[in-house]
This record gives C-alpha cells, sequence and structure tokens, in this order.
C-alpha cells in the first residue's frame, strides 16, 4: 500500500469524530428511536464525518446521567430535570398542570421558550442544550383501586419522576416515592407502591399493563415531565464551526419537535394496547376536574415566585407566552 494512501486512510479517520451516546430506557423505546434518528441526521448531514456510538447499556443510572453528561464520560444522552432535585427552577414551568393534550405542541413551545429566555443554558452549565421536551399529558395509574375522588389516593404511595410532579402529588395527598421509571415494574411488583403517574404510553414502554388495572385522564394532563437532550459542552465547544453547525441545524425545534410528535404516536399505541390489556380507563369527571384544579392552582405561583427569586424578572409573562404558543400549535 502506497504511502499516499496510507496518509489518506490516516487523515480520514483523524477527521472523524465518534459521539459516545448513551439511553437508560429500551432501544424500542420512543426516546431511544429518536435520539438514534438524530444520530443518523448527524451522519448525514455531516456526510459521515460525525457519528454515533450508542452503547449497549447506559454506563450509570438514569438519575446520574446528567453527571455523566457534564463530566464527559458521555457525549450525548437525555434525562428528566427532576431526577435532580433542587436544581432546576426554570424547567418545572414545562410541568404544570393543564398545559396540553400532545407532546409535539408542548415540546415545540418549550423549546421556543428555551430560544429566547439564557436563563434555562444558565441552569444546564457543564452541558450544550440540543433541545428541551416533554412527554405527553400525564394521568394517574393504580393496582389496587380506581382513582375517582381525592379521597382515593390520600396517602397512597405512587411513583413519581420528580420535580413539578413531587409537588404535585405532596398537595393531592399522594405518598409520592422518586424512582426513576426503570424501576417501575419492581416497585408495583413488590407492593412498594400502588400506582404511578405516567404518560399512556410508558404502560406498554414498561410491561406494567398486568400490574396497574385502572387509569384516571385528564383534558390537558396532569401534568408533564421535563427532558433535556444534551451535549457536553466542551465537546460541543471543541468541533470546528462547521460541525457545530450541523449539530445545531438537526437539534433545537426539529429534534423537539421529533421527541414531542414519537411520544404522542406511543401514546396513542398506549392507549389501544391498555384498552386490549382490559386497563379500566376513565376520564377525570367534571367533579374531580374542578376539586383539582382548585387544590393545584398554588403551584403555578409558587414556581412563578421561585423562577423570580432566580432571577427571572418576569415569570408570570414568559409562562402566558409558554401556554399561547401551545394553544397556537396545539390546534
Amino acid at each position: 500500500m502506497s504511502a499516499l494512501l496510507l496518509a489518506a486512510i490516516s487523515s480520514s479517520a483523524a477527521a472523524q469524530i465518534i459521539l459516545k451516546v448513551s439511553t437508560w430506557v429500551p432501544r424500542t423505546h420512543a426516546l431511544s428511536k429518536t435520539q438514534a434518528k438524530w444520530c443518523e441526521s448527524v451522519a448525514v448531514v455531516s456526510n459521515g464525518r460525525i457519528r454515533c456510538n450508542i452503547l449497549d447499556k447506559a454506563p450509570v443510572p438514569p438519575p446520574q446521567t446528567l453527571e455523566a453528561v457534564a463530566s464527559g464520560e458521555l457525549d450525548v444522552s437525555f434525562t428528566v430535570h427532576g431526577y435532580t432535585p433542587g436544581r432546576f427552577v426554570m424547567t418545572q414551568m414545562a410541568e404544570l398542570p393543564v398545559l396540553g393534550n400532545h407532546a409535539e405542541a408542548i415540546s415545540v413551545a418549550y423549546q421556543r421558550m428555551n430560544n429566547r429566555y439564557p436563563q434555562f443554558a444558565a441552569e444546564h452549565q457543564g452541558v450544550k442544550i440540543l433541545s428541551l421536551f416533554t412527554h405527553g399529558p400525564g394521568g394517574v395509574y393504580t393496582s389496587k383501586k380506581p382513582f375517582v375522588t381525592l379521597a382515593d389516593v390520600q396517602g397512597v404511595p405512587m411513583r413519581i419522576g420528580g420535580g413539578m410532579a413531587s409537588e404535585l402529588a405532596k398537595t393531592m395527598g399522594i405518598q409520592g416515592v422518586l424512582k426513576p421509571s426503570s424501576e417501575i415494574a419492581e416497585l408495583l411488583k413488590t407492593g412498594a407502591v400502588e400506582g404511578v403517574l405516567f404518560p399512556a404510553e410508558s404502560i406498554e414502554a414498561f410491561k406494567i399493563d398486568k400490574i396497574v388495572r385502572y387509569g384516571t385522564t385528564f383534558s390537558g394532563g396532569l401534568y408533564n415531565t421535563s427532558f433535556v437532550f444534551m451535549m457536553n459542552q466542551d465537546r460541543y465547544n471543541k468541533l470546528s464551526p462547521e460541525d457545530r453547525k450541523v449539530i445545531d441545524q438537526v437539534s433545537g425545534e426539529a429534534i423537539a419537535r421529533s421527541f414531542g410528535r414519537a411520544w404522542d404516536d406511543a401514546d396513542r399505541k398506549g392507549m389501544a394496547y391498555m384498552q386490549v390489556a382490559q386497563v379500566a380507563l376513565r376520564p377525570a369527571d367534571a367533579k374531580l376536574t374542578a376539586e383539582l384544579k382548585a387544590k393545584l392552582a398554588p403551584l403555578e405561583q409558587r414556581w412563578i415566585e421561585q423562577a423570580k427569586a432566580s432571577g427571572l424578572s418576569d415569570p408570570a409573562k414568559m409562562l402566558a407566552e409558554f401556554r399561547a404558543e401551545i394553544t397556537r400549535l396545539d390546534k
């Protein structure tokens, strides 16, 4: 082999960038599939210069994903903001009750708020936000009795994902158990919890349709869970301007929309799956909805106060913008 050819091969190998990517949910999950599609887009747009090595197994437990990306152990992954209690204030806005009925609309609106307000990036030191997004409207799924009135959940242990869901559970009288979603099946089987706050897709995704027997859904969603899709900040900074442009092109609103749309599709499949599994589903009636709205109203004001204390000058204005964006997009 000629020296010239060897040099060309060596130069090509040196020029290629391999991103270490991880997922902590099954490869069949909407989150994993969407992240994999992002990787495909990166490879295509960069003409193969940038590729992903999606690890077979997450190197850290889900709650440690943020730190793994910030430290450089991972280049790219996603996490739930609520897995890091006390760190994030701004992001709890996207977890408030009754925001909308579709993850795509909420996620795109959320990313637009991230674009307008630098305070979101300020809460994510060490990582580059590729996008912010949420799952679909959350409901309550239980194993022993249906959630018909507030009395039905008083003192009942339920798995929650942290963040605003923790405050919501506390306000409703639920005994919240903060654990990663990957542990929910074992928690339910052992009786450590008797229910879960989840979007519809998660019942199928985590194979708990034979354990939870009742589901209560809410127009606009009882809550949402906020996610960040992220990249190690130093890794991003060290890319060439051309390669940073590639990452930016396939991230932001485009990938937020993809995450949201994938979740909406999964939610529809999840509802059909539960019907086949004979999970007793019911929408919250007018009385329960009214009681919950009254009981949960202070959560919004509390968030406004916390966001103002953290340095945001007019949180109420930003929240109104966010809701207006969702309304426009959800039509």
